[in-house]
């Protein structure tokens, strides 16, 4: 039996899971592990010394399923040097001496049916191309559930009266979801879902702060990366707005694009790879929403958010507004983290009595 696996961000592996176990029938779903300290120092013992956190972070995952009997890898390029991981960390894991394929679905950014048809072929030449499209369907509207109802935590997790009552009844819907049968069953969960999380009791102040979230695509998706930035946000009773989900990645960020453009003229002309001309037209609304602060977290090496941190700089001077700037790798000290971010809190709350 073929076992496939696929490295771990967030709580995405539940659609990836659901599709993957649907579509191939003589498959096993190898789900990677959470993200620990192990993995980070497996990612980083076969990097390249100056490859950007995220290859390092999903190299590590790929060692570990590869340990748990996976045999096929999937993973997904990007518009940066993340479209180029999936052919260097093949080649690393087999002169590793791990006998494995790894499949690209995304190259560049783009997504080509055509070819992932062929790509799936090579997994089981006698999967249903119409059973694949219907379940990539119930999986990406799960995609666009979880980030709905993500959004809403975010804003109100941070005052809920009960504690761990959003954390709770988020792991008890990813349960429902990977569970269904059929989109009409996935899409009467969401809503009863969304019906339960609005029930939740919360207390809002009217002079609550409010801090956006900007920054490089996978270390803000992936929670470990960044040490569990907004659950550390939430402690301190702050409204968080953050702007990068998958579905976003998928469905808007090409048709944003010219919007944020037009919107950010004065600030960038060209696109700077990534979600760095996003981030820089982020910048500007949060500053023009009157959001009391803004955090900007990378990966060390990311090349095109160092590009768009000057700018940001300058808009933030420009309207006035505080900006943190975060950048993580595997020799980040999570206790260095905290101090900054306490600071900022404490800076962000003194300039709100004022």
């Amino acid at each position: 039996m073929i076992k496939i696996a696929f490295p771990h961000m967030g709580d995405y592996h539940v659609p990836a899971n659901y599709l993957l176990s649907h579509v191939f029938s003589n498959t096993e779903v190898i789900k990677a592990p959470k993200i620990t300290s192990k993995t980070i120092e497996l990612g980083t013992k076969y990097s390249p010394e100056f490859i950007c956190t995220p290859f390092k972070y999903t190299l590590g995952t790929m060692i570990e399923c590869l340990e748990k009997g996976a045999s096929i890898l999937i993973q997904m390029g990007g518009g940066c040097r993340y479209g180029y991981y999936a052919e260097l960390q093949e080649q690393i894991l087999k002169n590793l001496g791990y006998k494995c394929k790894v499949i690209n679905l995304v190259v560049e950014g783009q997504t080509n049916l055509k070819r992932i048809n062929k790509l799936l072929k090579q997994i089981d030449p006698k999967y249903s191309k119409i059973k694949a499209l219907y379940y990539s369907f119930i999986a990406l509207k799960m995609v666009k559930y979880m980030d709905i109802v993500d959004d809403y935590i975010r804003e109100n997790i941070g005052f809920e009266l009960e504690k761990g009552s959003f954390e709770s009844l988020k792991e008890e819907m990813l349960i429902s979801f990977s569970n269904v049968k059929s989109y009409r069953e996935l899409y009467k969960t969401y809503k009863i879902y969304l019906k339960k999380f609005h029930k939740i009791k919360v207390h809002k102040p009217d002079n609550r702060l409010k801090i956006g979230i900007i920054g490089e695509l996978y270390t803000i998706m992936e929670p470990f990366s960044n040490y569990f930035l907004e659950k550390q946000l939430a402690k301190h009773h702050i409204e968080i707005k953050r702007f990068t989900n998958v579905h976003y990645l998928l469905f808007e960020k090409s048709k944003k694009y010219k919007k944020y453009k037009k919107y950010s003229k004065d600030y960038f002309i060209y696109n700077m790879g990534a979600d760095a001309s996003d981030n820089i037209a982020r910048c500007k609304y949060l500053c023009e929403e009157d959001y009391d602060g803004i955090i900007h977290i990378k990966s060390s090496f990311c090349t095109p958010e160092i590009g768009a941190m000057p700018i940001i700089n300058k808009i933030a001077n420009t309207y006035k507004k505080p900006v943190l700037f975060f950048s993580f790798d595997s020799a980040t000290s999570e206790t260095g983290v905290q101090t900054r971010l306490e600071a900022f809190y404490d800076m962000l709350e003194m300039r709100k009595d004022k």
